[in-house]
């Protein structure tokens, strides 16, 4: 241990996403047990103290100090940066390096990490670690077109001026049920278009319609659109020369879930009955493409790239032949649903002007996928 005093007694949400990997970094959550168990930082440790530290009592975190290790920074993560800073406080007036991660995990939520696709030229993957959501910038080195944009367009634009590219177009692979989608709200700002499959656009009217078989041309790149029904009515994969920009349809362990248009089980039957064919449909595509999907699992596999062939043997549902048998593992496997789901779709579809609290009704893990 070492003297903080005049250290910074913070450190970005960024700093962080950029150090999991660092064993020198030891991330502490001080938040109560059970929203640690709902969502957090992967690789962080859990010291439940939250309730005490908001009362001023500090003796549940005096009492855990040996938990601590003593050689490493201490990163501390809360809610929304206050608490953890006077717990941060506390322990680096006992000799710990410990800094209060800024705005906690409100703040983790908006990292955004750009990732080069070696096996694929000119698209950039860009990855929020704590949303479990994708999306990429396509470009042809002076023009390019957002594929399944956040809310934080100030990412985008940045990624996009250090590539020297100017965006000229936004598109979703279908309207999103965990996150609020800042497709519309990019191309406003830009005064570029919007497209989005008419089966997923609800009361929208600001938008171009994209249909199967037709193509974004985007400068000198082509996004080739198959329509993959099943996640949504309206899902779509974008094909960008030998990459597949999957969305929602399939992940690189899993599926997209069919329950988020209807939970009656018939119709959630028979979006699985979709979802089937759409899979099978990429399965005929050649066994070298790359797959890119629109959300993660295990965030260690950086960037999320993986082959067609590959998936083949290593996605239990995506590697499935029996159609009935697919359906019936679809719907006994379902996992919780996303949270705010259904207010998200209706903000997402039109239905719902964008609400002062949109930023926190997305916060919290991806559940997009079937299982």
């Amino acid at each position: 241990m070492s003297d903080m005093t005049h250290a910074d007694p913070t450190v970005s949400p960024e700093a962080v996403a950029a150090r999991r990997d660092d064993e020198s970094l030891f991330v502490l959550d001080v938040r109560p047990a059970d929203e640690y168990e709902e969502w957090h930082i992967d690789g962080s440790y859990n010291l439940p103290v939250y309730d005490d530290l908001l009362e001023g009592d500090y003796t549940g975190l005096e009492a855990s100090l040996e938990e601590l290790p003593a050689d490493k920074e201490i990163a501390v993560v809360c809610v929304a940066g206050v608490t953890s800073a006077e717990a941060a406080a506390f322990l680096r007036d006992r000799g710990y390096d410990a800094k209060s991660m800024i705005d906690g995990m409100n703040g983790w939520a908006r990292v955004h990490v750009a990732y080069a696709i070696d096996a694929v030229d000119d698209v950039v993957q860009i990855v929020r670690p704590g949303t479990g959501c994708v999306s990429y910038l396509v470009h042809d080195g002076t023009e390019g077109i957002v594929v399944d944009p956040s809310l934080f367009l100030e990412e985008y634009v940045e990624i996009a001026a250090d590539r020297g590219v100017e965006i000229v177009a936004a598109v979703d692979t279908h309207a999103h049920a965990d996150h609020v989608s800042g497709g519309r709200k990019l191309a406003a700002a830009d005064d570029v278009p919007y497209y989005l499959h008419p089966d997923d656009a609800g009361e929208l009217d600001e938008y171009v319609p994209i249909r199967d078989g037709e193509a974004i041309e985007v400068g000198q790149r082509r996004l080739e659109v198959l329509h993959t029904p099943g996640h949504t009515p309206g899902s779509v994969s974008l094909r960008v020369g030998d990459a597949l920009l999957s969305g929602d349809t399939v992940f690189l362990r899993s599926v997209g879930r069919p329950d988020l248009e209807g939970t009656d089980e018939a119709d959630v039957r028979e979006g699985a009955r979709e979802l089937f064919g759409s899979l099978e449909r990429l399965a005929a595509l050649p066994d070298e493409t790359v797959v890119l999907p629109g959300h993660f699992s295990d965030e260690t596999v950086r960037p999320l790239a993986t082959t067609l062939g590959t998936l083949e043997s290593s996605n239990d549902r995506f590697g499935m032949d029996d159609r009935e048998a697919f359906i019936d593992a679809i719907v006994d496997g379902l996992a919780d649903e996303p949270a705010n789901y259904s207010r998200i779709k209706a903000i997402n579809w039109g239905e719902q002007s964008l609400p002062d609290d949109a930023v926190a009704l997305e916060s919290g893990p991806n559940n997009c996928a079937a299982n």
